[in-house]
């Protein structure tokens, strides 16, 4: 019989999506990021910050977001993620 998807299993490149998805909604930081998609899908998706960070250098590397240092709502020094004009072309 078929072998049952593990939450850990993925495509190439899903991630990435995931992300661009995320920030197509709202501007946000790493741990934000991991928790939009962790809430969105009722814990399904679980995100680990060794993937996410490579992640979000890539994507910005590629010109599909952008990162600028800046105060979340707690008072903290965070990078917030912002997609571009560029980024919005990947996810159509």
């Amino acid at each position: 019989m078929g072998r049952k998807a593990q939450k850990n299993d993925s495509l190439p490149g899903s991630l990435d999506m995931l992300v661009l998805r995320t920030l197509s909604r709202r501007d946000l930081h790493g741990y934000g990021i991991v928790q939009y998609i962790q809430q969105s899908s009722d814990n399904e998706l679980l995100v680990e910050e060794g993937s996410l960070y490579p992640a979000l250098q890539r994507l910005e590397l590629n010109g599909w977001i952008d990162g600028v240092w800046g105060v979340t709502s707690n008072n903290r020094r965070a990078r917030i993620y912002k997609i571009t004009a560029a980024g919005r072309k990947q996810l159509a």
